[in-house]
């Protein structure tokens, strides 16, 4: 959860709500402000959620669906995906975004421990969601600036869903000289690829604002190819709409566009 700036939990919230399903969340970090303006503070809410996790038990709290996000930490990470494992073992869909980095590069803050709690992540996952940057850290795969083919893609989501994942996205990832979301569909065995053209501007939260759109409409029944393309269409038409703010360090005011995210 970030102070200043439409990113993380704060850029999902009000969409998942929007969609009219019942939102509810753990942060597993504060942070002042996002990552993109380079000077932060951030306090790791591990001692937090080991309290959390017991009152919810106690209570019978249930989900039918846990999305994660920023792990703060390996011993979170653990903490974390024990959780998820006993409530998949419940009936509840786990989807888990390994936030890490981009452009061939970890963000801010982020260190080469949480490649490790990123993988023990997707162990539990039904569903993971990296971009390209993410998915080379998470199967130590040489990042490829120009990009891959079309066999190197699959067999990258491959090597994901060796970790644990039984269906897998990689965004941001260009196959054959285009970008793409190239994805695996454990339901029907299938692989896919879909092309988009990139915008050449950059706003943190975008994934954010994918991950919530893709989750809301897989938990509505919409298959995944289906949610993932207009997950990737709602994106972009709110980076084009904001492509002239001045300062895009702060994400895109998304309150403003709830009624372009259906």
């Amino acid at each position: 959860m970030a102070g200043y700036g439409k990113v993380a939990t704060a850029a999902m919230l009000p969409i998942l709500s929007y969609m009219g399903l019942p939102v509810y969340n753990l942060p597993t970090a504060l942070v002042s402000n996002t990552l993109d303006y380079g000077k932060f503070n951030i306090l790791d809410t591990t001692d937090y959620i080991t309290g959390v996790f017991p009152v919810w038990k106690e209570l019978g709290f249930s989900f039918d669906a846990i999305a994660t996000g920023f792990i703060a930490s390996e011993r979170q990470a653990g903490i974390v995906s024990k959780y998820c494992l006993e409530q998949a073992a419940q009936g509840t869909t786990i989807f888990v975004d390994p936030i890490m980095g981009d452009e061939g590069k970890l963000y801010n803050g982020v260190t080469p421990s949480a490649i490790r709690s990123m993988r023990e992540m997707i162990a539990v996952a039904h569903l993971t969601y990296p971009n390209y940057t993410e998915a080379c850290y998470l199967t130590d795969t040489a990042y490829k600036p120009e990009g891959v083919s079309r066999d190197e893609a699959f067999a990258l989501l491959d090597q994901l869903r060796d970790i644990g994942a039984r269906s897998v996205l990689i965004t941001s990832i260009r196959v054959d000289r285009q970008t793409t979301v190239v994805g695996y569909n454990h339901h029907k065995n299938e692989y896919f690829i879909l092309p988009y053209t990139e915008i050449p501007v950059h706003f943190p939260g975008t994934g954010d604002i994918f991950s919530a759109i893709l989750v809301g409409n897989l938990l509505k029944g919409t298959p995944l190819r289906l949610s993932t393309r207009i997950a990737m269409d709602v994106v972009a038409r709110l980076i084009d709409l904001n492509k002239d703010n001045v300062d895009k360090n702060r994400g895109i005011p998304i309150e403003n566009y709830l009624s372009d995210v259906l």
